[in-house]
């Protein structure tokens, strides 16, 4: 099955673009070409544009709070284990004080960084870094791995309260939801919301099924179309019916 995620705010639109941004420097750090270290880097500078987008780490403490308060409530609950529960409160408290104890704005060290900032104004222009551009960061590409990757894991570090209490966040949200088997007659599903609300819809879809969905949605409806690329690469609607599972998650 592919699941495909599609966030129905601006907030968790923008943390499902951290979560991907976070996953991806995670496993450039890990390689050791110069290659995927340069790709690690230029993926730090986007988790910098969109987390100073917003008041993130407040957003994000006041929800990990939130769920805390809804967590606890469970205490003494004969059918919940209390070890779990003790779990996620514990997980929960540490992503939060984590939080509470950045200091400054998100990312600020890298923008106080003079070389790291002019790296990132030329990685925007095509073709920005090559070696007559920045010598230094030629230089630096040429270092031995291990070394590059103190220093992503370096500027990284800093920034990681805020993907553990993303983590966290989107782990409660898509554990939220009911699971539903779902029809799209020729291609088109739409259902009328009459109230109900939502954060994200979650759909999967069997890999065998060489469709992709579209999705779009407000607050009085949700629309999905499957398409799938004609011999011409333009898309097309799905001539049959589509099965799918559908989850609304609401925290």
């Amino acid at each position: 099955m592919i699941t495909y995620e599609h966030p129905l705010n601006e907030r968790i639109r923008t943390l499902l673009r951290l979560e991907d941004l976070f996953d991806k420097t995670g496993h450039f750090i890990g390689s050791e070409g110069a290659q995927g270290h340069h790709i690690a880097l230029v993926t730090l500078f986007e988790i910098l544009d969109v987390a100073s987008r917003a008041d993130l780490k407040f957003d994000l403490v006041q929800e990990l709070e939130r769920q805390r308060q809804i967590l606890f409530s469970f205490r003494n609950n004969p059918d919940i284990s209390e070890a779990a529960l003790s779990g996620a409160l514990y997980e929960i408290e540490q992503a939060s004080a984590a939080l509470l104890g950045m200091q400054g704005k998100i990312g600020h060290y890298l923008r106080e960084n003079e070389w790291l900032m002019s790296i990132k104004s030329r990685a925007s222009i095509p073709g920005g870094v090559c070696e007559f551009d920045l010598p230094s960061y030629h230089f630096w590409l040429h270092r031995e791995p291990q070394a590059r990757s103190r220093d992503l894991v370096g500027w990284l570090n800093p920034m990681l309260p805020i993907r553990d209490g993303l983590s966290i966040v989107l782990r409660l949200l898509r554990a939220s939801g009911r699971q539903e088997e779902q029809v799209a007659q020729h291609g088109a599903f739409q259902l009328m919301l009459g109230g109900r609300t939502a954060q994200m819809v979650r759909l999967r879809v069997a890999r065998s099924q060489p469709y992709v969905p579209e999705i779009s949605a407000n607050k009085y409806a949700l629309n999905i179309r499957f398409i799938t690329p004609g011999s011409d690469g333009r898309p097309r609607q799905a001539e049959g019916d589509v099965v799918f599972e559908m989850t609304f998650c609401n925290l």
